[in-house]
């Protein structure tokens, strides 16, 4: 089978055949952006949080007016879930992975840096964050029980912070191939902490700094009132959570009533709902795909089905003429390989035009040219099956009746 006899038909059929190329270079510029935010989007959702999210709770309360003796409510609170059946450790936290709202501050190693390296998030709780979060502690150790300070203090400067820990991305970023240990971090006041320990990973509430700076979390040994965080976070016998969550509104309503109890979260349900938008974009996406798709291939099949019609007559002489029904299907699906090959060549140079308008807009990432293969290949096989059918039709005609229908 030759190439210049199909492209000579083709020619002749200038306007049809333009149009499923635009159609195939469309779906391809398109497909591949999508499947590359598709791809994106999966794994933005399976970001790892480095806590034990299997054994978390989360209790999301808020108090009512004023309350001078929150931080005493609060350890009552504490002790009172520690009491229910399964709980091995609950915190007062003013802030929890994947949260949404997030506590930041700017760190350095030098004092009153206006070109701080990181920009950290601030996990501070009443309560062993590391054992509650289940972190692992890569070195040094935990906050001795005489480094905690409340938050008021800290706030007002009466007291100062002692000591830090850091997640080893942070680590890294502030003393490079260095050990931490004992390093100073400017973070609260004139008078630095210094890390005494080190955590694998915890993840940040939220992007709302960038992504570039996902990584960078710190602990803080300041304990907070429920009515400033707002969450409890309890640390539970993972088959035993509902039974825990149908204990918590009477547990506080026995310590003090006066609260809303806002949320009673497993820490699935809390992931669940921060990356929702993410998940209903990439269904959004996916069946944006699956549609431009299936329009491509009703598109195909309409035109070889067209064009086997008008060729009866040509299709006879050939079968005539001693060609095979095999010639035939190969010739079909030959020709549409190569409007297909036209189309995706344009739509390689339109993926990436509505990629650089989607980082100039939206900031998304550059396009991996590891999905211009996949996309390729997709509509390859796409063209291939859609011309099938028409082309077992083509192949199926009689040459005699071929000849009779002119």
């Amino acid at each position: 089978m030759h190439f210049m006899p199909i492209l000579s038909t083709l020619r002749r059929h200038r306007t049809a055949a333009a149009l499923i190329v635009l159609e195939i270079a469309l779906t391809c510029a398109i497909v591949c952006n999508a499947v590359f935010l598709i791809r994106d989007r999966l794994s933005r959702m399976d970001r790892p949080s480095g806590v034990a999210e299997n054994e978390l709770l989360r209790v999301q309360l808020t108090g009512i007016g004023e309350r001078a003796d929150a931080q005493a409510i609060t350890e009552q609170d504490l002790a009172a879930l520690r009491t229910i059946p399964g709980v091995k450790s609950a915190i007062s936290i003013n802030m929890i992975p994947f949260g949404g709202s997030s506590w930041n501050s700017s760190i350095s190693t030098k004092p009153d840096d206006r070109d701080a390296p990181v920009n950290a998030g601030m996990y501070m709780a009443t309560g062993d964050i590391v054992e509650t979060l289940g972190l692992k502690l890569v070195a040094g150790r935990n906050f001795n029980s005489d480094e905690y300070v409340p938050f008021d203090d800290v706030q007002s400067e009466t007291k100062g912070i002692a000591a830090v820990i850091v997640t080893s991305a942070t680590a890294e970023k502030l003393y490079p191939g260095q050990s931490p240990l004992g390093k100073p971090v400017y973070v609260m006041g004139s008078t630095p902490p210094v890390i005494v320990g080190v955590v694998d990973h915890i993840v940040r509430p939220n992007d709302a700094n960038g992504i570039d700076q996902r990584p960078y979390s710190m602990i803080l040994p300041v304990t907070v009132p429920f009515n400033m965080g707002g969450n409890y976070l309890l640390r539970v016998a993972p088959d035993r959570k509902q039974e825990i969550l149908a204990q918590v509104d009477a547990k506080l309503d026995g310590v003090d009533p006066r609260r809303i109890i806002l949320e009673r979260q497993t820490f699935a349900q809390v992931r669940a709902k921060y990356f929702e938008q993410d998940q209903a974009m990439a269904r959004l996406l996916l069946g944006v795909s699956i549609a431009l798709l299936v329009i491509t291939a009703l598109g195909v099949v309409g035109l070889a089905s067209f064009w086997v019609q008008q060729r009866t007559r040509q299709i006879g002489v050939r079968r005539a003429l001693g060609a095979t029904k095999r010639d035939i299907r190969r010739y079909f699906q030959l020709e549409n390989f190569i409007l297909a090959t036209m189309g995706i060549i344009v739509g390689m140079a339109l993926a990436y035009g509505v990629n650089m308008w989607l980082m100039d807009t939206y900031g998304v990432d550059r396009l991996s040219a590891m999905y211009l293969p996949i996309g390729a290949g997709l509509l390859w096989a796409l063209g291939q099956i859609a011309v099938l059918g028409p082309a077992v039709r083509a192949s199926s005609i009689p040459p005699a009746v071929a000849t009779r229908s002119v």
